[in-house]
């Protein structure tokens, strides 16, 4: 099986492909647009192109929108460790003050909503806003899949979250990211998808670039690791330093989408998260999408992004109100 390199994932578009070295790695971004910094970071089993529609969305709105394969993802750094949120969060912190700037709307999917909200708490100067698209507070959803382990009904957070646990064992979780050239990925975003996007050449395009960039050497063992660190976490003290630091509320304002036919982050989940913000935060549910509003859903998407974003970087335009 020939691999590809790790270049392929620089693919064309109204954007630029550079190299930052931030927290001692290596990162590969993709920016456009000038004004203030919006960082948007993806979830697991992506990388920067996630964010293909909402990069000239965001830049043509009057921000500076860089997209960042996170470590051990498409062309950064692949290290044997640092998988950990602690570091995570510092190479976002990192990345911030290596682009030059005093802070950063952060925007992030699923996993990358999480990292949002982690940095949000650790490193506070960083942050000017947060923005969770199909994701939810670390500690809201720890709570929610510690209350719903022992349930049996099929529709609670510990069940929609079970490959968490799958990813503890070593090899076999890589080999079945990476069977038949990721296939697995292919079948979870079809899985966790709405039934209109799947239909789409978008969806098609999305789902050939996704299965690449998990091909590339690497890829699928770091993105494994993020989820083995969260579960060898709770049982040792660096775990619980991170829940004792993750108590402290955000006081920046906070913006979360959600898809209704999300099957990987419920709505209670979501609800809870807001415990942990002391600003506003502003949650808007998307009709008939699942767990990836930036994708499927990308001009409601970026409508809702672009006013609350307006609303807090001081350039607020005549944008149309979002749709609900």
């Amino acid at each position: 099986m020939v691999r590809p390199d790790p270049s392929t994932v620089r693919l064309d578009g109204p954007w630029v492909h550079r190299d930052v070295h931030a927290n001692g790695i290596r990162l590969h971004v993709a920016e456009a647009g000038e004004g203030p910094l919006v960082l948007l970071l993806h979830g697991f089993t992506g990388f920067w192109w996630t964010w293909r529609h909402q990069l000239g969305a965001l830049a043509d709105a009057g921000f500076r929108t860089v997209a960042v394969d996170l470590r051990g993802y498409g062309d950064s750094d692949k290290p044997p460790r640092g998988y950990d949120a602690w570091t995570l969060a510092g190479d976002v912190g990192g990345l911030v003050k290596a682009l030059g700037e005093p802070r950063a709307h952060l925007v992030g999917h699923a996993w990358g909503g999480m990292l949002a909200w982690t940095v949000a708490a650790l490193h506070p100067r960083l942050v000017g806003s947060v923005t969770s698209i199909a994701g939810a507070h670390p500690m809201a959803l720890r709570r929610e899949m510690f209350r719903t382990a022992l349930q049996r009904k099929a529709n609670n957070q510990a069940r929609a979250l079970g490959h968490v646990f799958r990813a503890q064992v070593p090899v076999v979780p890589e080999r079945w990211l990476t069977r038949k050239d990721a296939a697995t990925v292919e079948a979870l975003m079809r899985h966790r998808s709405g039934p209109q996007w799947t239909e789409t050449a978008d969806f098609a395009a999305a789902v050939t670039r996704h299965r690449s960039a998990m091909m590339v050497r690497g890829v699928a063992h770091s993105a494994l690791e993020y989820y083995r660190w969260a579960g060898r976490s709770q049982l040792r003290s660096e775990g619980r330093r991170y829940t004792e630091a993750m108590q402290r509320r955000i006081s920046v304002p906070v913006l979360q989408i959600a898809g209704a036919l999300d099957p990987c982050v419920l709505p209670r989940t979501r609800t809870v998260s807001e415990k942990w913000a002391t600003g506003p935060v502003r949650t808007h549910t998307l009709d008939g999408v699942g767990h990836f509003p930036q994708q499927e859903a990308p001009v409601a998407t970026n409508r809702l992004l672009t006013r609350f974003l307006a609303q807090q970087g001081g350039h607020l335009r005549d944008l149309p109100e979002p749709a609900r």
